[in-house]
């Protein structure tokens, strides 16, 4: 299998620390992609026609996207591991998907600033997006301690990956503040040999 991937993207990040987790890094090779929503030239197009990241070319040639639907074949590949049996399993499908649309919404706060020319941005849409985060992050402050303090699975991946992408790309937020138990969890995953081995880089 090929991933295409990019040592900057968080959701490529959650297929990556999946593979580690479950044991099958060595069966995927990676391949670099790189690009932005004005410049897919160097994305995988011919796999993912959206133009994004990550893409899962399996051995047979098809290929998968977006991160959920590959971290939901690997863990499947794995024997199901890292996604709960249910009724735990709608709650792991949720944090994944709020974790997901937390980096959806810090993403389209780089673009503005690095995509659309400065006389042009509009600073209410970036706070607009960061609104999207931050009730985000009250929500996991106050309402899932209990879940957050439960077994590994791929919502918590997720978060931790996201939380790790506000650090990269937004730390002038200080999204810690006044979230003491969330920054407690945060630094308990972000020590998993899984999360160090993946930190982020230019």
């Amino acid at each position: 299998m090929q991933l295409f991937q990019s040592p900057t993207s968080p959701f490529a990040r959650k297929v990556i620390v999946l593979l580690k987790e479950t044991g099958q890094e060595a069966d995927v090779e990676m391949l670099g992609a790189a690009g932005t929503p004005l410049d897919a030239a160097n994305m995988p197009t011919a796999h993912n026609p959206l133009g994004k990241i990550p893409a899962l070319v399996l051995d047979d040639g098809m290929a998968l996207f977006d991160s959920r639907v590959i971290c939901q074949f690997l863990d499947d590949r794995a024997g199901g591991v890292m996604y709960p049996a249910a009724p735990r399993r709608w709650e792991s499908l949720t944090l994944e998907a709020m974790a997901d649309g937390m980096v959806d919404a810090a993403i389209l706060m780089v673009y503005e600033a690095r995509i659309r020319p400065e006389d042009i941005r509009m600073n209410a849409w970036v706070e607009g997006q960061w609104s999207k985060v931050s009730r985000a992050l009250d929500s996991l402050e106050s309402n899932w301690a209990a879940y957050l303090a439960g077994p590994l699975d791929m919502g918590q991946i997720a978060l931790g990956c996201a939380l790790s992408y506000l650090d990269f790309r937004h730390n002038d937020r200080n999204w810690r503040e006044g979230r003491v138990g969330l920054a407690q969890w945060e630094a308990e995953i972000a020590a998993r040999p899984s999360m160090q081995a993946t930190v982020p880089v230019e």
